[in-house]
């Protein structure tokens, strides 16, 4: 990692797993992990933002978030980076172009969980992002259903790779997206935070 920003080479496949992690937890690593391997990525990084546009409530400082991740993803092909606040951008979309921008020859796979399939099309520029990065979509507890039935599902339902395909994804130009399933961990920073078990 060169001034904060990680390396990548041309050619490598590299997933972003972005998120404000506030805080992060077992289930961000099971997802992880459970990418590498199904959409045979090189490296993921863990895109940890300096806020949520769509949420009211600020996240917890960004040094205790990043912290946190850290301690908790141990992996020698995993990243946590905050790219984001390096890059002064904002949005989904905006961090895709300016790392495209700043790593020719990269491929990029977008990952999240199906919560955030579902409720994609809230997102600025959603249309943009599905169609100049793979994105791979990973199970969530109760999200199956509502991913598959969601606005973006139905808009890019031509461009959906079947699970067993998965390996395919990041091998062919966007719009393309798979939907794996995978075991399940109800862990959640929501839970954690109302439990009173992240007071950063």
């Amino acid at each position: 990692m060169t001034q904060g920003f990680p390396i990548a080479k041309a050619g490598q496949v590299v997933g972003l797993l972005g998120g404000s992690f506030d805080p992060a937890h077992e289930g961000h690593v099971h997802i992880t992990r459970t990418a590498l391997k199904r959409f045979g990525l090189d490296r993921v990084w863990w895109l940890v933002s300096p806020a949520n546009p769509l949420k009211k409530r600020g996240p917890a400082p960004l040094a205790d978030r990043m912290a946190r991740a850290r301690q908790l993803m141990q992996h020698p092909r995993v990243t946590v980076t905050d790219i984001e606040s390096r890059l002064g951008t904002r949005y989904t979309a905006e961090t895709i172009a300016a790392l495209q921008a700043r790593y020719p020859g990269v491929r990029f796979v977008w990952l999240m969980g199906a919560d955030n399939l579902a409720q994609l099309h809230r997102w600025q520029d959603w249309k943009w992002i599905m169609e100049n990065v793979p994105v791979g979509v990973l199970a969530r507890p109760n999200d199956r259903i509502s991913a598959r039935l969601s606005k973006a599902a139905f808009v890019y339902r031509g461009a959906m790779l079947q699970g067993g395909a998965s390996q395919a994804l990041a091998r062919g130009d966007a719009p393309r997206w798979c939907f794996v399933n995978m075991s399940m961990s109800d862990a959640s920073s929501t839970a954690i935070r109302s439990k009173g078990e992240w007071n950063a």
